[in-house]
């Protein structure tokens, strides 16, 4: 099933639902309509996930970058003539989009293609596994507007790289290339640029074939654990592990075992 947009390509094929950033002619970079479209490609998988028919999300751009943040010519100024309010921009776009990836209770994987500048590059990091192509390349260029790191990106830099990198990254604006950022954890995995679909593709066929309500249930715990103390994570723990053992999955899981044969999980 694939769906008609103007800055966005979407498909869904064996439960894999795959968003393509599609502006090419301006590096994937987001104005008004990507946007509303992603938002509203978003609200499918959700659907598609509550229905069953979709259990991972394959993010990715067309052409030579993957997303290079904010389209800064489709600002718009106020009737006043004064600047643009960037922070409800934040609030009205770039908040929801990475809430929403973040809460989507299955497998996100991102496949950065190239460039990832700004809100791209905090976008690509807000998804569950991070592949990127040798020629790929993260930048934090905020700092180069007189701006902050934002969808996300003062909250994630810090978790995974430390406050050292994380400043040096916000403000000085340096390129990392995918084999730095899968050095420093920043990322999963750099593969070579012809290998970077097929891996994607076939890592996401081989989640889709997985226990999808228990990576839903790894992910709420991992994504949070940041703002727990431990004690309020081992009870996190409990909980969600009493769910996993209640699960369709659980039994498929133990059965398939007992039977030596594959299992055929639902995602419930």
């Amino acid at each position: 099933m694939s769906e008609r947009y103007e800055t966005i390509a979407f498909d869904i094929a064996d439960r894999v639902a795959t968003l393509t950033l599609n502006r090419p002619e301006r590096l994937n970079s987001f104005n008004e309509t990507m946007h509303q479209e992603v938002r509203d490609a978003l609200a499918r998988v959700q659907a598609g996930r509550a229905a069953g028919e979709v259990r991972v999300l394959l993010l990715t751009g067309a052409g030579r970058g993957f997303c290079a943040g904010q389209d800064l010519s489709d600002r718009t100024v106020a009737a006043d003539g004064q600047a643009p309010d960037l922070g409800a921009s934040v609030e009205k776009h770039y908040k929801p989009l990475v809430t929403t990836l973040r809460g989507l209770e299955l497998p996100v994987i991102c496949a950065v293609n190239g460039v990832a500048a700004g809100a791209g590059a905090n976008l690509a990091l807000a998804c569950d596994l991070v592949f990127a192509a040798r020629s790929a390349s993260f930048i934090q260029a905020f700092c180069k507007l007189g701006l902050i790191p934002d969808t996300g990106g003062t909250w994630v830099l810090p978790r995974l790289l430390g406050p050292a990198r994380a400043l040096g990254l916000a403000l000085l604006g340096d390129k990392v290339t995918a084999e730095q950022a899968e050095a420093w954890g920043m990322i999963w995995k750099c593969v070579d640029d012809e290998a970077l679909l097929p891996t994607v593709r076939a890592l996401a066929a081989q989640l889709a074939d997985g226990p999808t309500f228990g990576f839903a249930q790894t992910k709420k715990a991992i994504w949070g654990s940041s703002t727990r103390d431990f004690d309020a994570q081992l009870d996190l723990e409990r909980d969600l592990m009493r769910a996993c053992g209640r699960s369709h999955d659980y039994r498929e899981g133990v059965a398939a075992f007992m039977e030596k044969r594959a299992p055929q999980f639902r995602g419930e």
